[in-house]
């Protein structure tokens, strides 16, 4: 009988379960969008410490891609049967979460494994978010970064000039494995996942771009084998040291990169880096500046004479980091031989240096198979990692702790004011200041144990722990040297990036045997006497103002292109350059003399029938200046004028357009978004701000703990500045207009101009929002947790401030709200736009050619090539704000972060260009400033200052024969 109650409890257990189970997989196929998924916000360490540390020793429990839970899978999950050599394989887009059952046999720590195939998508790393039974366990698995695989397109050519050009990089994927880790290097070892014995769910939410896998493994703890442990393996083997052999591999022939930012550079500092030339330049080097970021890879293809033990040696520069060295892992076709291979070191040193692989004095030997193999090193931060993590976990905590003193005392105290009390307001506020005075010694320790002395690296630091060490045994002394703290947190921000930054140069590999004799690596003294005179005499005669063509010349007619510097680099004209010569030329017949030339030059030169055909990046105030003084041609001219315009979205051809002509073609455009802090949001309750009002609301909020809103202002005083975009923003927010009367007077008189001017000033004079500030460090530190700059602060934000990352996000710019007859609200989300044009000059002989150039250059295939390439040199921080609507969906945008951009475009509007209209920007601001400064009537001051506006727009007409 008891045996039958027993059962029929545990079935009805059962029965409950399963209908629970089936409810909650109900709901979740029903409302997808409300799926939740749990970030715990915690640090690896806490990760680690929140449960017994056990690491179980299993056999991999593999999870075959193609077994997915198909109810909770986006809709473009597709599985394929057969893909490049792999059965039974799974692509997971872009976006979306694709999610596993394992079976897991033990309770504890584990690694995760994948093999995955880096899908063609947007040319960036593929990212992913981990859950392990729908909770992201720790703040790195948010971002699990899985890099692609570049290599050179061709061999090193050269141009007409006799110089090398940089061969195109392009993607070679193949099927790749590795280990889930940190993508900054903070931890070295393969990040631990904690799963329960039994059923678990993994999940992998895409972040960026697709991939293909074939299957993910559940593994026990990668413990790697000592250097003594495997060199006692490779006597147990029988391995022997080979003899007698000395081979060479040329550091710029590098078959494979994680990044196209590391592609063959020039070293013209040595005449013994091969391949040498004292004028002309060689790509005879790899790495550099470019090198630099953690997990950055180069593999190089070496051919073993025979099977055997070798040492590998380098020609190396590290003359970047002063008195500390810089950290590489080596792998041997994929794979890490020993503990030590991750920490491998390169000191400091002015000159080129031979860096045989080894630790105390003690060469590494490496057992190599007859035949091509691999080796690859890739950046690591080694025991940097810590240090740096150390203080990143200062700089949170002192910003904290920085935004609760403000709180009582606003950033500016009264020195002379000694009751703040902040000892009795702030819990525990001398024992924090102590314990991060104690945290940042550890790192100045750690910085003297790696480099055997105190170096730049710790002279901040020392000098932070001092302030931090006063705080502590007198916090009165805070009011004093409050801005001086706040500073000494912005500057330990920069010393995060600056230390993260591992950059190394390599000449070439030597695989040799221990009695082979090793090159010479410096020249003598005469030699190098000798060389810095060549390179003297011939920068007298060598012109670097032109780019080089490389191939067949074309038939159909020569034109010539300038970029503006200091706006373009010749790293911009180098991009430029290639896909002149790889496309344009090749496809067209025309030839193009590519220069870099200062854009103040330009009207002059034209003037005088000096300038060029083509004239690339010029502010969105120039086109239509130059077109009245006849020095642009009218583009609308062309019979496909209109096909090639509809490539853009309307707001960017507003301020080309003028009198029915059209003056130039968008070549970059930027809009404004709001950047917000969302963890300073999350802590004081606060929502994201949907119109202007909730922005004022929220700011009362703000300014009770003594936190600002940022809008842009700036001064106008150049004849080329733009217009204020906040103010052009609420303008055409009220339905208001630039120019009235047929674009011959300013419309700031109307009702809605005149609304919008003091709705913005009075952000300024009656909710005292600062006029001057730095955005981005403000931004940082919390100061300044809310914001609206171009949207291209993104990049500088995702480069700049590793420290927040995670903590910040941005959305659309607020929306001005009326109501209608009925008292409905109507939402009026408008956003004013700026860019970038090129022309075609007037004086030009070749007008069809340049068209055709034109064209080219902003259709999408290119504009997507284009800005990859970009990136792919200069680094995310350069993401290229391509005006080409369809080539900006192209660029490695995370997928919802363009979706918001894509929001906001929908709605910018251009701010258009008439006689005189340099007037228009100057008189705004100084109607502002009138309005700030002097607490001037709003009104009157837009009225009195847009005299002058008309007065110069008329002057302007008549002058070019308007009126």
């Amino acid at each position: 009988m008891k045996k039958k109650l027993l059962f029929t409890l545990v079935l009805l257990i059962n029965l409950l379960f399963i209908t629970h189970y089936q409810e909650k997989l109900v709901l979740a196929n029903e409302i997808e969008t409300e799926r939740s998924y749990e970030f715990l916000k915690q640090d690896y360490e806490e990760h680690l410490a929140s449960k017994d540390m056990i690491t179980p020793d299993i056999s991999p429990v593999r999870i075959e891609g193609e077994e997915y839970i198909q109810d909770d899978a986006p809709a473009d999950v597709d599985v394929y049967d057969d893909y490049e050599g792999a059965q039974q394989v799974v692509f997971t887009p872009e976006s979306g979460t694709v999610s596993w059952l394992v079976n897991i046999p033990e309770t504890g720590y584990y690694n995760i494994f994948i093999k995955y195939f880096p899908i063609e998508g947007k040319s960036s790393a593929i990212e992913r978010s981990v859950f392990i039974n729908q909770t992201s366990q720790f703040e790195g698995s948010k971002n699990i970064v899985l890099n692609r695989v570049w290599t050179s397109k061709n061999e090193i050519e050269r141009d007409n000039n006799g110089n090398d050009i940089k061969p195109n990089q392009i993607e070679a994927p193949r099927w790749k494995e590795a280990y889930f880790e940190d993508d900054r290097g903070y931890v070295i070892e393969p990040y631990l996942f904690y799963f329960d014995k039994g059923v678990n769910t993994l999940s992998l939410e895409s972040i960026k771009e697709p991939m293909v896998i074939d299957y993910i493994e559940i593994r026990s703890e990668q413990v790697l084998p000592t250097y003594e442990e495997t060199l006692q393996n490779y006597k147990t083997q029988g391995y022997t040291e080979v003899k007698g052999v000395l081979e060479k591999v040329q550091a710029e022939d590098a078959v494979e990169t994680s990044s196209p930012t590391l592609y063959p550079i020039a070293d013209r500092s040595s005449s013994f880096t091969e391949p040498y030339h004292y004028t002309k330049i060689r790509l005879n080097a790899i790495g550099g500046e470019r090198w630099k970021l953690n997990g950055d890879s180069i593999t190089w293809e070496v051919d073993v004479p025979k099977s055997g033990l070798y040492n590998i040696s380098f020609r190396a520069k590290q003359n970047f980091v002063r008195g500390m060295y810089v950290n590489r892992k080596l792998m041997i076709n994929d794979k890490v031989p020993f503990r030590e291979a991750n920490n491998l070191e390169f000191v400091y040193d002015n000159k080129w240096q031979m860096v045989t692989l080894g630790h105390d004095g003690e060469d590494f030997l490496f057992y190599l198979e007859e035949g091509k193999q691999k080796l690859s090193l890739s950046v690591s931060l080694g025991e940097f990692g810590t240090l740096i993590k150390d203080v990143e976990t200062s700089i949170t905590n002192l910003n904290e702790l920085y935004r609760e003193i403000i709180k009582y005392t606003g950033p500016s105290p009264d020195p002379y004011r000694d009751y703040y009390q902040l000892d009795t307001r702030i819990p525990n506020l001398k024992g924090r200041f102590d314990s991060e005075a104690r945290r940042l010694k550890r790192v100045v320790n750690g910085i003297i144990n790696v480099s055997g002395e105190q170096n730049d690296r710790t002279a901040l630091i020392n000098k932070v722990i001092i302030q931090l060490e006063d705080f502590a045994d007198n916090p009165r002394h805070v009011i004093k040297r409050l801005k001086e703290f706040n500073q000494n947190i912005s500057a330990l921000g920069t010393w995060i990036l600056t230390v993260s930054e591992q950059p190394l140069t390599i000449d070439y590999i030597l695989l040799h045997s221990e009695d082979a004799k090793l090159p010479k690596v410096n020249e003598n003294f005469f030699q190098k006497i000798w060389h810095m005179i060549r390179v003297f005499i011939a920068s007298f005669t060598t012109d670097y103002s032109t780019i080089g063509t490389v191939g067949e010349e074309g038939s159909k007619g020569r034109i010539e292109v300038w970029l503006p510097v200091p706006l373009k680099s010749r790293d911009h004209a180098n991009v430029l350059r290639q896909l002149i010569d790889e496309d344009f030329t090749p496809n067209t017949g025309i030839n193009v003399d590519l220069k870099l030339v200062k854009q103040e030059v330009l009207l002059p030169a034209t003037l005088t029938d000096q300038g060029p055909d083509v004239a690339l990046s010029l502010s969105q105030t120039l086109p239509v200046n130059y077109a009245m003084r006849n020095a642009v041609y009218d583009l609308s001219k062309f019979e496909d004028y209109d096909e090639v315009s509809n490539r853009f979205h309307p707001s960017a051809l507003v301020p080309y357009e003028f009198e029915g002509g059209a003056y130039a073609l968008p070549e970059e455009q930027y809009f404004l978004m709001m950047f917000y802090r969302t963890d300073i949001f999350e802590e004081l309750s606060i929502g994201v701000p949907d119109t202007w009002d909730d922005v004022i609301d929220i700011t009362k909020d703000l300014q009770k703990h003594y936190l600002d809103f940022y809008l842009p202002v700036g001064t106008a005083t150049e004849t080329t500045a733009a217009v204020n975009q906040i103010y052009a923003t609420l303008l055409y927010q009220h339905g208001g207009q630039f120019y009235i009367n047929d674009n011959k007077q300013s419309g700031f008189t109307e009702k809605a101009a005149l609304d919008a001017f003091v709705d913005w000033t009075n952000f300024f004079t009656a909710y005292k929002f600062p006029v001057e500030a730095s955005f981005v460090n403000r931004f940082r530190s919390g100061e300044m947790p809310i914001g609206i700059a171009p949207y291209n602060m993104y990049n500088t934000l995702s480069v700049f401030a590793p420290e927040i990352r995670g903590d910040w996000d941005f959305a659309p710019v607020p929306a001005t709200v009326t109501y209608d007859e009925n008292g409905n609200p109507e939402y009026h989300r408008d956003a004013a736009g700026s860019g970038l044009g090129m022309v075609l000059l007037n004086q030009s002989k070749n007008k069809d050619e340049a068209w055709e150039f034109m064209k080219w250059l902003t259709d999408k295939d290119t504009q997507v090539r284009y800005g990859r390439e970009l990136e792919g040199v200069l680094g995310a921080g350069a993401r290229y704000p391509t005006a080409n609507m369809a080539a900006l969906q192209e660029l490695p945008w995370p997928t919802k972060d363009f979706k918001k951009l894509h929001e906001q475009w929908n709605n910018v509007r251009g701010i258009p260009q008439v006689p005189g209209s340099y007037m228009t920007a100057r008189n705004l601001a100084n109607a502002f400033f009138e309005t700030y400064n002097n607490g001037t009537n709003p009104r009157e001051a837009l009225i009195d200052y847009t005299v002058y506006i008309n007065d110069e727009i008329t002057r302007k007409r008549k002058e070019f024969g308007l009126e």
